[in-house]
């Protein structure tokens, strides 16, 4: 075997979809000495249970595990139900709302339900942090709190911001990333994913390692998954989420739903598809020998798959063209062809193609719930299609199949 060569190709598929390594130098001499001590690296990452549902967001980080796991490495699945307790400051401009124990415990057994839908059971490790975090006496949390100072605490952009607005932070909410980092120090992590928002605790962890000795942990940030709207990060608070216990109409209809440019970032964070694969899926459609909504429906019967069967993603597959393609649709329907040099305005193509006299008209039937695409009402008056097919009805009596080039 070349050694060199074998570093470099378990490299490539690891970096796909990062998008920060801290750093590449030292992941591939870790994939060396792995390789030739034949030893696996042990690679981690924390999740706190938060909530009982995952969605597609969550999975990124859950999908490059998997990466990892068939290059043959050790992949440990932490969930956080000692931090969980605290919760995660990251992002937040309050203090979070402390769940119990029995939260933290029946969201955990939900997690653990969920991630074999694409992990390998039998090669992960699921571990909790209360097994090391929970032995912790008071001497050792002040041991540990010594090793971080205030003002570099503050350096984290959502506590100073806190700070400066006069926003209360609890003291035990600095105790987090330094318990995040000592889960690090507890497993000898060789690697921590997490996402870009982690990186302040995904340091942490390497800092605490070198105080103790330790080689300190490869950092790999993966990116935030953008939700269906294609702009802000999925969340189930914003509704813009794909929920991977969803029922498989719904997911694959969500999926579905999204612009064709977000379905390629999808395709990079969440198929198995490789990137050579996927780039030529690319080039096909940019040459016009696969259609954009071919290419969605594959993703969507890809994911659907995976979190429910091959058996349930072909009925969903079915179901959404008869509800979406065939629902109202003459067999004489109207074909009309426009080329595009850029996404187009809703409300200008409407007034293009003769469906509205003008964009102001094209305003007010969008306002009234009088527009649908695909079958689904259409509320947003800035909408902008890209290039692919619709099915684009106004009113009553005004549908046809729109072929934006």
């Amino acid at each position: 075997m070349d050694l060199e060569k074998e570093v470099q190709r378990q490299f490539e598929i690891i970096k796909r979809g990062t998008v920060e390594i801290i750093d590449e130098e030292e992941l591939k001499e870790k994939l060396r000495d792995s390789i030739k001590n034949n030893k696996p690296l042990k690679v981690k990452a924390g999740f706190d249970p938060t909530a009982p549902d995952l969605h597609l967001g969550h999975t990124v980080l859950i999908q490059k595990l998997k990466h990892f796991q068939d290059l043959g490495h050790e992949v440990y699945f932490l969930i956080g139900d000692f931090t969980g307790m605290i919760g995660d400051p990251t992002g937040k401009s309050e203090t979070r709302k402390a769940l119990s124990k029995e939260e933290v415990e029946r969201n955990a057994q939900t997690y653990k339900e969920q991630i074999f839908k694409i992990l390998d059971k039998d090669k992960t490790k699921v571990v909790y942090n209360s097994e090391w975090c929970s032995k912790l006496t008071a001497v050792d949390l002040i041991k540990l709190a010594s090793t971080m100072t205030v003002a570099r605490m503050l350096e984290r952009d959502d506590f100073s911001k806190r700070f400066e607005s006069n926003k209360p932070i609890s003291i035990h909410e600095f105790l987090y990333p330094l318990l995040q980092g000592y889960d690090s120090v507890a497993m000898e992590a060789d690697v921590e994913l997490g996402g870009t928002d982690q990186k302040f605790n995904l340091l942490v962890g390497r800092h605490l390692q070198k105080l103790n000795g330790q080689r300190p942990q490869t950092v790999i940030m993966m990116p935030i998954l953008e939700g269906l709207d294609g702009v802000q990060k999925m969340s189930k608070s914003l509704g813009n989420y794909v929920g991977i216990t969803e029922e498989p109409n719904e997911m694959y209809g969500k999926i579905m739903s999204i612009s064709d440019e977000l379905m390629w970032r999808y395709y990079e964070l969440l198929s198995d598809r490789s990137i050579d694969e996927i780039n030529q899926m690319k080039r096909d459609v940019e040459e016009g020998k696969l259609h954009p909504k071919k290419a969605k429906e594959m993703l969507a019967f890809e994911i659907t798959k995976r979190f429910h069967s091959e058996e349930k993603a072909k009925e969903a597959e079915e179901h959404f063209r008869k509800m979406f393609e065939k629902k109202d649709i003459p067999d004489d329907i109207e074909i009309i062809e426009k080329d595009i040099d850029e996404d187009i305005w809703i409300c200008h193509l409407l007034k293009e193609i003769g469906f509205t006299k003008s964009s102001s008209e094209a305003r007010r039937m969008i306002k009234s719930k009088a527009v649908s695409i695909d079958g689904n009402k259409i509320e947003d008056e800035n909408l902008k299609l890209n290039k692919g097919e619709y099915i684009i009805k106004v009113g009553k009596r005004k549908i046809g199949k729109v072929v934006l080039k």
